[in-house]
Order: C-alpha cells, then structure tokens, then sequence
C-alpha cells in the first residue's frame, strides 16, 4: 500500500511538472519569435512611431511588431482628440505606410471607457 502510494505521488509529481515546462516553452517561444521578429524589422519602434504620427494626430499609446499576410509590421495605436483609436500599420522592412484601421470593438470592450456625462456617484 504504502508503495503504491509513493508511486501515485511520484507520478503525480512528473506529470505536474510536464505541465510547467508546457507553460515555459509556450511563454518562451513568444519571447523567441518577438526577438526574431525584431532582428528582421529594419524600421525601428521611434520610426514607425514618428510615421504613424505624422499620419494620425493624437497621443501614441501602443506599439506593436506583428506578422500579418506574411508581412512584418508595426501595429502603432494613436488616440485621437475625438477619443477615437486608430491603428497605424508601417511596414517593418521598408518603413512605408500601410493603411490605418480604428478600433472600434476595443473601444466598445471598455478598453478606453469613459464615464457617462452626467452621472452621478450612484451611478445614476
């Protein structure tokens, strides 16, 4: 009894710690792909930052390297004075600009709420 036990411990052991080196390798192959993305990217982050700028005016509050349709691009979030948020695509090779997008469904997921006008402190 007491054998089997100390297998069933033993085994619980080995199988939690496969899990945990799951986790590990799948947290670390997305620092390895950001790191190898960012050897590829010509443009640098203040580049395509400073052309997303000059295409949306606002505040820059995200950027992003990313892989789209085989591309490598910098994704740049701009908050517009209108509270409207636009993402800015510059290619990451060439430093051209792409498209720009405006992110409508984080808006509307609470990402950039604000409080209702008029509201009082309960709410209503």
């Amino acid at each position: 009894m007491r054998q089997r036990y100390s297998l069933m411990m033993g085994l619980t052991v080995v199988v939690l710690a496969a899990g945990t080196m799951t986790v590990a390798d799948s947290a670390f192959g997305d620092e390895d792909d950001k790191i190898k993305m960012a050897a590829a990217a010509r443009i640098t982050i203040d580049e395509a930052i400073k052309t997303a700028s000059e295409k949306v005016s606002g505040k820059v509050i995200e950027a992003e390297l990313d892989r789209k349709h085989g591309k490598l691009i910098w994704e740049v979030e701009v908050v517009t004075a209108e509270h409207k948020v636009m993402e800015v695509h510059i290619d990451a090779e060439t430093g051209t600009f792409i498209d720009i997008e405006e992110e409508e469904e984080k808006a509307k997921s609470g990402r950039l709420k604000r409080p209702r006008s008029g509201a009082g402190a309960d709410g209503k």
